[in-house]
């Protein structure tokens, strides 16, 4: 029984419903507490600095791809942006049952690395479908050396597939947020926003070379956001544009 069938029930069953929805504004509340949280720990312990906020679309659809440097990526984009997000997790982090439970709570879905997760694929193609903002990171792991690796193709499929605009993001001095001497240093961080972007649409199947050129058009645009130490795999290489 989902939170909304209980409509059905007598009216003494139903105060479980407004327990229900007492619960989801409480977690939504949750979100924005935690979003504040996280600014305010920016602010206090590094120097960070957001470029770009005006390229963000305000609403409908949105794939944000971004490099992965630190475990604190994926809330540092989050709150860069103007926008309530959903984003990809991997799957080890939700073994934890508590950690799990508010990593869904923020909006985060469990991702199986190393092989194509059709079920992930499918609830980020539902996520955008409602028009929501989802963050993915290419790369699909950490970065040892802060520079962009090869990337797998999930966020190319959903793209091409779903014809959403992709907005690159590049973030550089997170790999500086380790131990403990950080918190004395205030490291520099930044979040490079680059302007939004379309794949072709493709009916049917993608060839692999389609999908091995979509996915490297997202790497190099997020490499443009970095700086040439970042680049990586991905130095020197212009950047495939496409006609929307």
């Amino acid at each position: 029984m989902d939170e909304y069938s209980c409509l059905s029930l007598p009216l003494a069953v139903g105060y479980n419903w407004q327990i229900v929805l007492l619960w989801r504004q409480a977690v939504s509340w949750l979100y924005y507490v935690g979003k504040a949280v996280v600014k305010v720990l920016l602010l206090l312990l590094t120097r960070w600095r957001v470029r770009g906020k005006e390229n963000i679309p305000e609403q409908g659809p949105l794939l944000i791809v971004a490099n992965h440097i630190n475990l604190a990526d994926p809330p540092i984009v989050g709150v860069s942006l103007n926008r309530r997000v959903a984003f990809i997790a991997k799957e080890e982090l939700f073994r934890f049952r508590f950690l799990g439970y508010f990593l869904r709570k923020f909006g985060a879905f469990p991702v199986h690395r190393g092989r194509l997760d059709r079920g992930a694929l499918r609830w980020a193609e539902q996520s955008l479908a409602r028009g929501l903002a989802l963050i993915m990171f290419p790369e699909g792991r950490r970065s040892k050396n802060a520079q962009l690796q090869s990337a797998f193709s999930g966020p190319a499929l959903i793209a091409s597939h779903n014809g959403v605009p992709i907005l690159p993001v590049g973030i550089t001095g997170t790999e500086n947020i380790e131990g403990i001497a950080w918190l004395f240093r205030r490291p520099r961080v930044t979040v490079n926003i680059g302007y939004p972007f379309y794949l072709p649409s493709v009916n049917g199947r993608l060839t692999k070379v389609e999908l091995t050129e979509f996915t490297d058009s997202i790497m190099e645009h997020i490499a443009e956001l970095l700086p040439t130490e970042y680049r990586g795999n991905y130095t020197g290489k212009k950047t495939r544009k496409y006609e929307n």
